[in-house]
C-alpha cells in the first residue's frame, strides 16, 4: 500500500509500505477513502514529539471503508463506511466506562505506556499515527489502516453523507466542541479563543451552539479571522492589536469569562518572552511555547475559565501560576473523548446546524501529502485544511 512515512524534522514522503493485517480479535482493517492533515500533525514535522522512528506512519484524521475483521468485531462488516476516533480506546477500562476515551489504560502498548508514564505519571490512551509513547501505531494517511478496538472507534455512516461532512467528527470537531464546553459557559458569556486555525473554528462554532453571546477571534492570519467573523466571532489581530489591552477595554475592564486555547505548543507573538521561547526550543532548551497561554491567564477575567484545547508535550516556561491561583481561574484541558461525542455531533451534522466541510481550504492526492504538509506548515493564511484522497 502506499502511505506517508517520517523520516525525520521536515522529511514525511509517500512510500510503498506492508498491507496491514488483523492481530489481535478486536481489531478491523479499514480502506482509507478520505484523511486529513491535523494541525498537531506539524508538531511532528516539526520535530517536537518526541519518540518519532524512521518508517513511521503519520495520520489521525481518517474514515473509510471496512475490509476485513476480527473475530470479536461483532457490530462491523465488510462494506461498512466509518469514522476512526483519532484516539484508541477499549471500552472496558475505568476511564472508558466513565467516558474519558482518551483517558483509556489499556489502548497504549507495554512500552509506549513505560515511556509515558515516565514523562506524564500515568499513560493516556493510545493515538494513531503520533509517536512510539503514544503507541506507535500505524496512522491514517495511507491506504489502509489497522484500527484496534474497532468495535469501540468505528462509527457506521449513514447513507447518502458523503465523506467531507462527517470526516472531522475524528477529530477536529469533536476537539473544537469539547474546548467550547470546558469553558463552563452560561447563557451570554464572552470568550476570547486563541488561534483561529481548524480547531479554532470549530471552537467558535460549538461556543455560539452552547449559548455564549460574544466570541472574540484571535489570530494573525487574515483569512482565518475573516472566517472566524463568518461565523459571528469579533476578530482581533494581535499583529495590530495590544491584546491584553484589547479585551480589558472590550469587555468594560472584567475580562472575558473563558479563553480558549486553540494554538498549543507552538505558539507565536512579537513579545519578548515569545521570542526568548523561540529562541530557546531552536537549541533544544524548551520543548514548547506557551506565549498564547500567558496571554490568556493574565486575561481571563478573575474567577474565569482557561480551556486547552491546543497539543502541549512538555515542560511550560515562565508560566504565571501566581496570576492563575490569586484570580481563582478554572483549567480544563486533555485529549479529546471522541467516543462521547461522535453521535451528538453527528446528529448535529445532520439537523444542519453546521456543515463541517467549509474549513476545507485544499484537496490533494495521497500522493501528493509531502508538499500537503509543506504548505500546511508555511502558507497558514491560505490554508485552514488538507483532505488527501488515497
Amino acid at each position: 500500500m502506499r502511505a506517508l512515512v517520517w523520516h525525520g524534522k521536515k522529511d514525511v514522503r509517500v512510500e510503498n509500505m506492508p498491507d496491514p493485517e488483523i492481530v489481535k480479535p478486536r481489531d478491523a482493517i479499514i480502506r482509507v477513502t478520505s484523511t486529513a492533515i491535523c494541525g498537531s500533525d506539524l508538531h511532528i514535522y516539526d520535530g517536537y514529539i518526541p519518540t518519532m522512528k524512521s518508517g513511521d506512519i503519520l495520520g489521525h484524521e481518517f474514515m473509510g471503508e471496512v475490509v476485513d475483521v476480527g473475530r470479536e468485531v461483532k457490530n462491523l462488516k465488510k462494506g461498512d463506511r466509518v469514522v476512526v476516533p483519532f484516539t484508541i480506546a477499549c471500552g472496558n477500562c475505568f476511564f472508558c466506562k466513565t467516558d474519558h476515551f482518551s483517558l483509556c489504560d489499556n489502548s497504549n502498548t507495554t512500552d509506549g505506556a513505560e515511556i509515558v508514564s515516565t514523562m506524564y505519571g500515568y499513560t493516556p490512551s493510545a493515538i494513531f499515527g503520533y509517536s512510539h509513547m503514544l503507541g506507535g501505531y500505524a496512522g491514517g494517511q495511507a491506504e489502509l489502516v489497522r484500527v484496534p478496538f474497532a468495535d469501540v472507534g468505528c462509527m457506521k455512516v449513514p447513507d447518502g453523507m458523503p465523506d467531507e461532512k462527517v470526516l472531522f467528527l475524528t477529530d477536529i470537531f469533536p476537539t473544537g466542541y469539547m474546548a467550547a464546553e470546558n469553558c463552563n459557559i452560561k447563557p451570554g458569556d464572552t470568550v476570547a479563543v486563541w488561534g483561529c486555525g481548524p480547531v479554532g473554528q470549530f471552537a467558535i462554532r460549538s461556543l455560539f451552539m452552547l449559548g455564549a453571546g460574544r466570541v472574540i477571534a484571535i489570530d494573525h492570519h487574515p483569512t482565518r479571522l475573516a472566517m472566524a467573523a463568518e461565523a459571528g466571532a469579533e476578530p482581533m489581530n494581535f499583529e495590530e492589536t495590544n491584546i491584553l489591552d484589547a479585551l480589558r477595554e472590550t469587555t468594560g475592564g472584567r475580562g472575558p469569562d473563558a479563553c480558549l486555547d486553540a494554538v498549543g505548543m507552538e505558539a507565536h507573538g512579537l513579545t519578548p518572552d515569545n521570542m526568548l521561547d523561540r529562541a530557546k526550543a531552536a537549541v533544544m532548551l524548551a520543548t514548547d511555547r506557551p506565549h498564547a497561554l500567558r496571554q490568556m491567564i493574565l486575561a481571563c477575567r478573575k474567577g474565569g475559565t482557561i480551556s486547552l484545547a491546543g497539543v502541549y508535550g512538555g515542560m511550560l516556561d515562565k508560566v504565571p501560576m501566581g496570576a492563575a491561583f490569586n484570580k481563582g481561574l478554572t483549567f480544563k484541558m486533555g485529549q479529546t473523548h471522541v467516543q462521547r461525542y461522535l453521535r451528538p455531533l453527528l446528529e448535529r451534522i445532520q439537523n444542519g446546524e453546521i456543515d463541517p466541510s467549509f474549513v476545507i481550504s485544499h484537496r490533494m492526492p495521497l500522493d501528493e501529502a509531502a508538499e500537503g504538509y509543506d504548505i500546511f506548515a508555511h502558507q497558514q493564511n491560505d490554508v485552514t485544511k488538507v483532505v488527501l484522497t488515497p
